[in-house]
């Protein structure tokens, strides 16, 4: 599959949030997304780049976007997640990694030497019409969202 380009219209998804909802990006049309995929519920990083969000929610949702985290944990992993950390925002699980790979954030990567399959930390701001304005392929953690401010200023 190609990268994907800004640009490129967001590739659309059906899948169920944290509650077991399904959830499409096209639920989303005449909204602006940021649409951040992260490898792993409760770890160090994932965790610090969702309480940003978290943090940031209300000015966010205020400027006109929508939050939607995406990783391959579970529905249940998820639940337990936001409980954990208060996140007022929508986990898309992706089990059978179809997002993950339509995005192109399933990739190749290499921890202490040993090579394995798993999610690039990236997130994708997607426009009122469905199309990909940026990506951000360096994200920081601490910073997420002022991250995003910046690129949109």
């Amino acid at each position: 599959m190609a990268e994907l380009k800004v640009g490129d219209k967001a590739p659309n998804f059906k899948a169920k949030n944290q509650n077991g909802e399904e959830l499409s990006l096209s639920d989303f049309k005449g909204k602006k997304v940021i649409l951040y995929f992260y490898p792993k519920d409760n770890t160090p990083g994932c965790t610090t780049e969702a309480c940003n969000f978290r943090d940031n929610y209300q000015s966010l949702l205020k400027d006109g976007f929508e939050v939607i985290g995406v990783s391959i944990d579970s529905e249940q992993s998820h639940q337990k997640f936001i409980s954990k950390f208060e996140l007022p925002f929508n986990l898309v699980s992706d089990e059978d990694k179809k997002i993950v790979e339509s995005y192109g954030v399933w990739v190749e990567k290499n921890m202490y030497g040993k090579k394995y399959m798993g999610t690039a930390r990236r997130t994708f701001i997607i426009d009122e019409k469905g199309t990909i304005q940026h990506i951000i392929k360096k994200v920081d953690n601490k910073n997420a969202s002022q991250q995003i401010r910046d690129l949109l200023a």
